[in-house]
């Protein structure tokens, strides 16, 4: 997302210069113009960039496929080269590359917490592992689902402007319902548990996807991750600890 990289100063003036430089790009094309995405114009000065390397920036249109028309059009941009859409589908494109970078640390993750459900008062147990570890790693997953795929899907519909408190609606939803479902297999402690993680893991997911978005502003983000992070730091930390502790109450 280059709104969000130049916002965090990823895709910035620097950035660009030190990447035409690098690729001796002045020896590779006959001219000296170069066009930026509209969205990442924050981090791009114009001014430094022909400074630094001699090459025009030109701001472009918001979407890649519009460039040749831009071009042909003399390197002009019409009002509908500069209007943003989020639409549902749009919003839906970017699932499967939340989900690849979950993938990075899942692998280990989910394995790990399973591991833990074992514990209990005679230190470790195969049949509590195998009793519990399930509904442990089935709550992470339906909060990740939660987080990643219906947060983009209903994001228009969901109340506040906080994505934290979006994702923690659509978790609370997901977590009731897996509850309801499950009602008879878990003790009152260990639903109260599975159901504040399934909250809290939705919460991150929707939070994490402000980056992903056209219109959240740098600032907004970090205000909201600053109050919303020690929140589900806590609330992940209560839930964790409230479903490893059963085995040691019921005892």
């Amino acid at each position: 997302n280059v709104w969000c990289a130049a916002g965090k100063g990823t895709f910035s003036t620097q950035e660009l210069v030190h990447r035409v430089k690098l690729s001796g790009l002045e020896q590779l094309v006959d001219h000296h113009r170069l066009i930026v995405p509209q969205l990442g114009a924050s981090g791009i000065s114009a001014h430094r960039v022909r400074e630094q390397c001699g090459f025009s920036v030109y701001y472009g249109p918001i979407r890649a496929d519009d460039i040749a028309a831009f071009i042909d059009d003399g390197w002009r941009v019409n009002p509908e080269m500069r209007e943003i859409t989020f639409t549902m589908k749009e919003r839906a494109e970017l699932i499967p590359v939340e989900f690849y970078l979950l993938s990075k640390s899942l692998w280990w993750l989910l394995p790990m917490m399973y591991l833990l459900s074992g514990i209990g008062p005679d230190v470790y147990s195969l049949e509590r592992l195998f009793a519990r570890g399930g509904a442990l790693v089935l709550a992470m997953l339906v909060g990740i689902c939660s987080g990643t795929i219906l947060v983009p899907l209903l994001l228009p519909w969901l109340p506040g402007r906080s994505f934290a408190l979006k994702g923690a609606l659509t978790g609370i939803g997901c977590g009731a319902l897996l509850l309801l479902l499950s009602r008879f297999a878990l003790s009152a402690q260990e639903a109260a548990g599975l159901f504040l993680l399934i909250a809290v893991i939705s919460s991150y997911q929707g939070m994490n996807f402000t980056g992903s978005t056209p219109y959240t502003s740098p600032s907004g983000v970090e205000w909201e991750m600053k109050r919303a992070i020690p929140l589900q730091i806590g609330a992940l930390f209560v839930g964790l600890i409230s479903w490893l502790a059963v085995p040691f109450v019921m005892a």
